[in-house]
């Protein structure tokens, strides 16, 4: 071969030996990223910098992190729920997705009330062990619109919101079923059929909602829309704590922290 043939065939060997290194050093910041829980470090693929290593603070760890988590709220379900929505938490869905918890007003208001009390009270919002990660492994399970505010909650995925946590414009919307004007209206109760594929029932923008008497402008927009589902909780072999839709579709308790890094790894 001619030196220039030699000369491009080095080239080309050392740009896969430096690929192969790069590759080497990026798997090697994932594992360490993975074994320190009490630290982020983030790696930007664009200019190669290291952001300060941070410990969070107490209270976002306490509603992610499922040590502190348990250690602050002691069951008390009630309260929890509360504070995600107060700090705005959000939920990772589909591994990116990320959804801010809202709660009606009504519903706030009731879980205010139960969390004053025990954590033994029954109506504590119950969360299932890592076993039942359907709705449908749930005792006392029935394919209805019914919702008890303790088992199976009403709620709604609600897209295009201005300023919602996470990013993305999109929220996860729990209500009241008594005497809540941001609840499912009697046609949502009518069309439900959420143990089905969510195709088989319409999705809604605000001027429907209004016109069947949910009052949710102010809170999301006029160009929201969504659609309703019923909604249960549950935990995970890890106790990670996950909010789950009845068709299945579902997320963790999560600040998003890695997200939009290389990969979604770093």
């Amino acid at each position: 071969p001619s030196i220039a043939e030699g000369t491009n065939f080095f080239h080309g060997v050392l740009g896969l030996a430096t690929t192969a290194v790069g590759c080497s050093t990026m798997l090697y910041l994932v594992l360490t990223r993975r074994r320190n829980t009490e630290t982020n470090v983030a790696m930007y693929a664009t200019t190669g910098e290291t952001s300060a290593t941070a410990t969070k603070d107490d209270g976002a760890s306490a509603l992610y992190d499922p040590a502190a988590r348990d250690a602050k709220y002691k069951g008390n379900w009630a309260q929890y729920l509360v504070d995600l929505h107060d700090a705005k938490g959000t939920f990772d869905f589909c591994g990116g997705m990320m959804f801010q918890l809202v709660l009606s007003e009504r519903l706030r208001s009731r879980l205010v009330g139960v969390a004053a009390t025990s954590s033994g009270e029954p109506s504590q919002p119950v969360v299932f062990d890592a076993r039942n990660t359907r709705m449908s492994q749930t005792p006392g399970y029935s394919t209805t619109a019914d919702a008890d505010n303790v088992k199976i909650f009403h709620g709604r995925e609600v897209r295009q919101v201005p300023d919602a946590a996470g990013g993305m414009g999109f929220v996860l919307h729990l209500s009241d079923t008594e005497e809540d004007p941001e609840g499912w209206s009697p046609q949502e109760i009518a069309d439900y059929n959420g143990w089905r594929h969510d195709s088989g029932r319409p999705w809604r923008n605000m001027q429907l909602w209004e016109s069947e008497g949910a009052k949710l402008r102010e809170k999301f927009g006029e160009a929201a829309f969504g659609l309703h589902h019923r909604f249960y909780l549950h935990l995970d072999q890890q106790n990670g704590f996950w909010l789950s839709a009845e068709d299945g579709c579902e997320g963790r308790a999560s600040d998003g922290a890695g997200r939009g890094k290389l990969f979604g790894l770093l």
